[in-house]
């Protein structure tokens, strides 16, 4: 059983490297003309704009259900904003230091968005194992991908190895019974975008 994660396409924040997690972004036009060669038999997003503008350019016809815990980490405060602007904010060199027990103000712990994005896997997989599916991909975030693969990918690496880029994907693939019994996948491949000249 094939579980494919896709990050979303480039937007105007990702490239001045601003932190973007519940605020959302327009996708640049590069972004436009890159698709997976592959199709899947279900289809999972976040609900943010800039992945279901991913998911209808990637996969075109295809309705995604709709995870809302798939959502990037909330970054509050410091939404939209870049290092340059917080280099000099002190709770922000603590979080950059100690991530996991510094969080944004007014933004999520560490442990709540993994909490979050927990919730929406276990859902995801419930939907498809009760459907006997195959194969299934989600479009999400850079953040959601790294736990995801922290969590799932068949050699245990902290969240900080894992990359997440937007020019390609990842394929887990499990057994059904790793799948049900919340295992980890037998083998990972990268999954490559390539540009669609009719895009």
């Amino acid at each position: 059983m094939v579980i494919a994660l896709f990050r979303h396409g480039v937007t105007e924040e990702n490239k001045r490297k601003a932190y973007l997690g519940w605020n959302d972004s327009p996708l640049l036009a590069e972004s436009r003309k890159m698709s997976p060669l592959k199709r899947y038999e279900s289809y999972f997003s976040s609900d943010l704009q800039r992945c279901l503008s991913t998911s209808n350019l990637f996969f075109p016809h295809q309705k995604p259900i709709i995870i809302e815990a798939f959502r990037e980490m909330n970054f509050g405060e410091w939404e939209g904003q870049t290092y340059e602007d917080l280099k000099e904010n002190e709770r922000y060199r603590q979080w950059l230091s100690d991530p996991l027990s510094v969080f944004p103000p007014k933004g999520e712990s560490f442990h709540e968005f993994t909490r979050r994005v927990q919730a929406g896997w276990n859902k995801m997989i419930h939907i498809i194992l009760s459907q006997t599916l195959k194969s299934g991909a989600v479009i999400t975030h850079g953040g959601v991908i790294r736990y995801l693969l922290t969590r799932y990918a068949p050699e245990e690496k902290d969240f900080w190895s894992f990359q997440a880029q937007h020019d390609q994907g990842f394929e887990l693939i499990f057994t059904r019974e790793a799948l049900k019994g919340d295992r980890r996948c037998t083998s990972l491949l990268e999954v490559p975008l390539m540009a669609n000249e009719h895009g």
